[in-house]
């Protein structure tokens, strides 16, 4: 069946699913989640054990999955993040949809997660395509302004080739930036996650598995999102914080 969504907004599901309610379970299974990791656990069989302890619906051992990390992996995530000076003058790197989705959901009033390692992230999975929005062009703007005051000489945005329509969102993102006068670059590669993994300037992702090997890392969808959508619907599950 084609994706006919026109926003990024909430699951049917979710207004019952994270309602106040059911919070103090969540914050609880992932409590558990981080004590397994903070010990070495597999991750795999600790997810799974934490969600069948907490009888847990497939959406919330998602979020559970999503916002917990050892404190260890924390603790160097956070080692390695640059102060919004560090950015002035220098070439940011982009993890593409990760940045703009998250910000595109938080517009629409899905829900986000607060992460451990003090990322934001949001629920979705991106399937093989992306189908522009009501809040791209508004997305963009905001991440635009935001990324203005930081004066980086250049952002070069890296979007996946194999994802559908990531031709369209290049120019989409290209007449933006036009529109701004802003610095902007963006590519389409094979897969962004090495090349910003391995990157030596400085990047821009949530994406944990970038995180753990990247070098220097801004924490710009947190930023965006805390300083342009004030009333972002935001799931605090973290254990350590």
């Amino acid at each position: 069946m084609p994706d006919r969504r026109t926003h990024r907004g909430p699951h049917p599901e979710d207004a019952v699913l994270f309602a106040p309610v059911a919070v103090g379970r969540l914050r609880a299974a992932a409590s558990d989640l981080a004590w397994l990791l903070d010990r070495g656990y597999a991750p795999t069989s600790s997810f799974k054990l934490v969600g069948d302890r907490y009888q847990l619906a497939a959406r919330q051992r998602t979020a559970v999955a999503r916002c917990v990390c050892s404190a260890e992996q924390a603790a160097n995530r956070q080692a390695r993040r640059v102060e919004l000076q560090t950015v002035k003058g220098r070439t940011l790197w982009l993890d593409g949809y990760n940045v703009l989705t998250t910000v595109e959901a938080a517009l629409a009033g899905a829900v986000l997660l607060a992460a451990s390692d003090g990322t934001l992230r949001d629920m979705a999975s991106m399937h093989g395509s992306y189908r522009k929005v009501a809040e791209t062009r508004p997305a963009l703007g905001h991440i635009g302004e935001v990324i203005e005051q930081l004066a980086p000489s250049q952002v070069r945005w890296l979007l996946d080739r194999p994802v559908s329509n990531s031709g369209r969102l290049k120019q989409i993102i290209e007449e933006v930036a036009a529109e701004h006068g802003w610095p902007w670059t963006a590519e389409l590669v094979a897969d962004p996650d090495p090349l910003l993994a391995g990157a030596t300037e400085i990047v821009a992702t949530a994406d944990s598995a970038i995180l753990d090997r990247c070098g220097r890392w801004l924490n710009l969808v947190r930023l965006v999102i805390e300083g342009r959508v004030p009333d972002a619907h935001i799931l605090d599950l973290q254990p350590h914080g």
